[in-house]
């Protein structure tokens, strides 16, 4: 049954990431590409279940990223491509994290304390969308926190549920989103809080907030990766339980990589 879940995962993640961008076919692997930014976490490709690719496959995966000025990149769960990480390495790939992949069945939901002086809302307008894009850019280190605030279209429709979180005043301290639900499955992504207002719940609140939503449209394998630091143990909290890992890997700036001629 674990497996049968690890599999959908992995098929979730790599159609929402062929979503809005353009897509390329190599080998084992579907590559993205995000036209708009070069972020390497826009941009990144996906191998198939079970895929064993070739030291070719890797090298041209490498160079259709590098022919885009892109950072080659990729990210994938582990257990539903368990052989494509040593070949990858081997290729001149390395690694730049591993973490947990967690999910948060609908008996599994716990409620969370409201915090304190901090409202809970859905965004509705596109200003309203960009106010609550702008916290999450800030609240990540965006160096531009006035750039890309134009929400996507499936966050216009409802279709992917978003959430912002407001003060007394009407600041937005922060936001994050679920994403469309298919085949019973839904992200939890960008959770993100302004400093000054961390270590109040407040990302506890938006996550059980997005995740009740999202069983509540059907989604039965919510899952999210946390981020660093005190992410686990914060989403542990709402109900979220570890059940597979995610590995993200590319060929650092400066890297050689392998080549086609080599």
């Amino acid at each position: 049954m674990l497996s049968e879940t690890i599999s959908a995962l992995q098929s979730y993640i790599r159609v929402t990431a062929a979503k809005y961008r353009e897509t390329e076919r190599i080998g084992p692997f579907l590559a993205t590409y995000y036209l708009e930014a070069d972020s390497p976490f826009l941009n990144y490709a996906i191998p198939d279940d079970g895929a064993v690719p070739t030291s070719g496959d890797v090298a041209r995966l490498t160079e259709a990223f590098r022919e885009r000025g892109l950072v080659p990149r990729l990210k994938f769960l582990t257990e539903a491509v368990p052989a494509a990480e040593a070949v990858l390495v081997e290729g001149g790939y390395t690694l730049e994290r591993r973490v947990p992949l967690m999910i948060c069945a609908p008996e599994q939901l716990v409620e969370q304390p409201k915090p304190a002086g901090i409202s809970l809302f859905t965004p509705k307008t596109p200003e309203e969308f960009r106010k609550m894009i702008r916290a999450q850019n800030l609240a990540f280190g965006e160096t531009d926190p006035d750039q890309h605030l134009d929400p996507s279209p499936d966050q216009l429709s409802g279709e992917t549920i978003s959430v912002m979180a407001l003060t007394e005043a009407g600041e937005c301290a922060g936001g994050g989103v679920a994403t469309a639900i298919q085949d019973g499955a839904s992200e939890i992504a960008g959770i993100g809080v302004i400093e000054g207002y961390r270590s109040r719940g407040i990302a506890a609140a938006m996550t059980e907030y997005l995740t009740r939503e999202a069983h509540s449209r059907g989604g039965r394998s919510v899952f999210l990766t946390p981020g660093a630091g005190q992410a686990e143990r914060v989403y542990g909290r709402v109900g979220f339980e570890t059940a597979a890992e995610c590995v993200h890997l590319s060929v650092p700036v400066g890297g050689a990589g392998v080549h086609l001629d080599e």
